[in-house]
This record gives C-alpha cells, sequence and structure tokens, in this order.
C-alpha cells in the first residue's frame, strides 16, 4: 500500500508543478512589426485599408493558392469581411472583419480562426508619415491564452512565429507600392 500511496503522490506532483507555473506566466501576447515605404501616406492607408489587398502582400495569402475566399460587405469599410477555407494545416479556416478604422491612421481587424484551432485575436495597420514620400507601416498583432494553456507561452515564441510573418508581409508590400 505504501508503494502505491508513493506513486499517486508522483502522480499528483508531475500534474500540480506545471498548472502551479501556469498561474504565474503571462497570459497575453504582442508581436508587431513595421517597415518604411517610399509613398505618400495617403496612398499606403488607402491601400492597406482593403482586406483584399492582403492576397498581394501577406504571406498567409500565399501559402495555399487552393484555399477558398470569399468576402461580404464594402472593402474598405467597417464591417467588411473576408473569409478564407483551406486544407493547409498553417492556414485552416477563419475570417478577418475590418472593426475600426482611424481615417489616414489606423485600420483595426478581428481575426477569428475556426480551424485548426479556435481564437478571437486583435490585429492592426497604421500609418505614419515620416516624410512627404515616406510612411511607416506597422503591422501588429495581439493574442491571448486562458490558464492553463498559458503555459504554451514558455514554449512558444509567437515574437519569431508570427513576427518573421509579419516581416515578409511588410517586405511584400514595400515591393508593391514602390513599383
Amino acid at each position: 500500500m505504501s508503494i502505491l500511496k508513493k506513486i499517486l503522490i508522483v502522480i499528483v506532483v508531475i500534474i500540480a508543478i506545471p498548472l502551479i507555473v501556469a498561474i504565474f506566466v503571462k497570459k497575453n501576447y504582442e508581436v508587431e512589426r513595421d517597415i518604411v515605404i517610399d509613398q505618400p501616406k495617403e496612398e499606403v492607408f488607402d491601400y492597406v485599408k482593403h482586406l483584399k489587398n492582403q492576397d498581394n502582400y501577406s504571406k498567409w495569402a500565399t501559402i495555399d493558392p487552393e484555399m477558398e475566399k470569399s468576402y461580404s460587405g464594402t472593402d474598405g469599410t467597417v464591417g467588411f469581411v473576408s473569409a478564407w477555407d483551406s486544407e493547409h494545416e498553417d492556414v485552416g479556416k477563419g475570417e478577418q472583419e475590418i472593426v475600426k478604422i482611424t481615417e489616414g491612421e489606423r485600420v483595426d481587424f478581428e481575426l477569428r480562426f475556426y480551424e485548426p484551432f479556435e481564437a478571437t485575436e486583435p490585429a492592426f495597420m497604421t500609418t505614419e508619415a515620416i516624410a512627404d514620400n515616406k510612411t511607416k507601416v506597422t503591422w501588429g498583432f495581439s493574442g491571448h491564452m486562458d490558464y492553463p494553456m498559458n503555459l504554451m507561452l514558455l514554449f512558444m515564441d509567437f515574437e519569431e512565429m508570427i513576427g518573421g510573418d509579419l516581416e515578409m508581409g511588410l517586405q511584400n508590400l514595400k515591393r508593391k507600392l514602390e513599383k
């Protein structure tokens, strides 16, 4: 009986340690990248506020050329929704909605992922004139993981995972707009 009791105690400790650690691990993360584009701010903003244009620069839009896309509403306005459905595990199924536009400055999106996991997270793009023909574009994404799943934040580097994709998208945007 003593051995069974010791085994149970070891099992409880093995389960309890990660759960206790997760109490102290952050639950939120943010990733931002920016780039300077040699074009006037108005031109850059008018391009990035249209979700359909992300097909021309977002890394995620190019992963699966066979993905199904659908749209509802008027692009470049609050309420416009861009949806996707892909068999590719890095793309999955979801939609993105424009939830707020500060004209000439910022577009806020709500990303809703359905597959391969469910989550709703905010994202944004901002434009800032740094000279007559130079615009700084910032693309950001934030997320949240509830307890005890937030323990995964110790092992997942969103800065690297998402940051590289944002950087690639911004490089593509720069090439597209500077042609």
